[in-house]
């Protein structure tokens, strides 16, 4: 916050997005993921990494090998690291791009489950007496700041590193502490964002819930029947609005708002009434100074369980009507959890900067619970300037920011 003596007030400091990278099943960098949203691609495939023959679902949102390979041509270092390594340094290689010169003071990143998938071999490992022969690769791989650590280790920095793992909310919160770290005027510039790759584990437990579907994700649809799970890593470079604006960099767009609430209702289902959806949803619009009829677009929590959808559709309903396009952009690549928050931010700041509206695709019958202004199957040009992304969790945990279209 900055102090001015004239009036004797406080003023929050805007904050502005000057660097973005992404890299998720729609494609690996803002073009290709532009040009997937626009066409409205369902980039859901039949799993390859591990055996899901036991499994209901058999399908998840996943990055290609290819994808990665120009990271993992650079050292026989990188290499060596876990899939969830090589998408954040994927991603940031591409924000960095834009910013060369962007240092963060801070790093504020969300996960769910880090290299969990090499903490599961070692444990098999020691139960069926095998080798251990790689237990330093998956010990070391296991610790969910070890991404963030190999990324800022690659472009030859070292910012603290702040994890947040809060469930699937994960990523939206990190980029509203962010958010509130530059207002506040503690800082001046932050590297944010999420990301979470494929895991065995979290999958056949997904399965084992019955919240997966052997069929195709359709948020909001009458006759969904559950989620699929997807990956993926996204980062945004936050800065100090009046910093960037005298560096002369370009700035991409603005976070204006963010709100979080808790349900305290159920371990993993949402309350009902959606009273923690809509409180998170009301935070942001209160800590943006608007109001609901300013917002353009909603990108939606939306992972086609039948409880999660009717809360948060309820909730949506009740504080801004059938007027605001929601979508759930799922529907294209699944949930990446801890990653699913940033990845999100990113595909709504691509719709801000290119003016259409992204789709929610699988879509056929209307909730006839609750009243939406779905965007269906296909993308639309819209004049869209305020846009807001939805993340919400197991235990109730809730979390929603604003972006506003850059006009600099």
């Amino acid at each position: 916050m900055v102090f001015n003596a004239s009036n004797g007030k406080t003023t929050q400091s805007r904050v502005a997005i000057v660097g973005a990278g992404i890299i998720s099943p729609l494609g690996r960098g803002a073009e290709a993921t532009l040009s997937t949203l626009q066409t409205a691609q369902d980039c859901i495939t039949p799993v390859f990494s591990f055996s899901v023959e036991q499994c209901r679902c058999k399908t998840a949102g996943q990055v290609p090998e290819e994808a990665l390979s120009l990271v993992q041509q650079k050292t026989r270092h990188i290499r060596r690291m876990h899939r969830a390594s090589h998408m954040m340094i994927g991603a940031l290689e591409e924000a960095l791009a834009q910013d060369p010169k962007f240092k963060p003071e801070l790093s504020v990143i969300g996960t769910t489950s880090g290299g969990m998938s090499y903490g599961q071999d070692y444990y098999r490992s020691l139960c069926r007496n095998n080798t251990l022969r790689r237990s330093p690769r998956w010990v070391s791989n296991y610790p969910p700041q070890k991404a963030v650590i190999d990324a800022q280790e690659t472009f030859g920095f070292s910012a603290p590193c702040q994890v947040i793992a809060n469930a699937c909310a994960s990523g939206t919160n990190a980029i509203g502490h962010a958010f509130a770290c530059v207002r506040s005027g503690r800082y001046q510039r932050i590297l944010t964002g999420g990301y979470d790759a494929i895991s065995e584990l979290v999958f056949v437990g997904f399965d084992s819930l019955q919240a997966a579907t052997p069929e195709k994700c359709r948020p909001f649809d009458r006759e969904r029947t559950g989620m699929v799970l997807g990956e993926g890593a996204a980062v945004l470079l936050l800065e100090n609005y009046e910093s960037a604006r005298k560096r002369g960099v370009t700035i991409l767009g603005e976070i204006i708002g963010y709100g979080i609430s808790t349900d305290n209702h159920h371990l993993t289902q949402p309350d009902p009434s959606g009273i923690g959806p809509r409180s998170a949803m009301e935070r942001a619009l209160k800590s943006a100074s608007i109001q609901a009829d300013e917002v353009d677009y909603i990108n939606a929590h939306g992972t086609a369980t039948p409880f999660n959808d009717a809360a948060e559709g309820k909730a949506i309903n009740q504080l801004f009507g059938r007027r605001v396009p929601i979508s759930s952009t799922k529907s294209m690549m699944g949930h990446s959890l801890g990653a699913a928050g940033a990845i999100e931010a990113i595909f709504c700041l691509l719709a801000l900067q290119h003016q259409f509206l992204p789709a929610n695709i699988n879509f056929r019958e209307p909730d006839v619970d609750v009243d939406l202004n779905i965007v269906a199957n296909k993308a639309r040009a819209a004049s869209i300037t305020t846009v807001l992304s939805n993340s919400f969790g197991f235990g109730g945990t809730n979390a929603s920011i604003l972006m506003r279209r850059s006009t600099a």
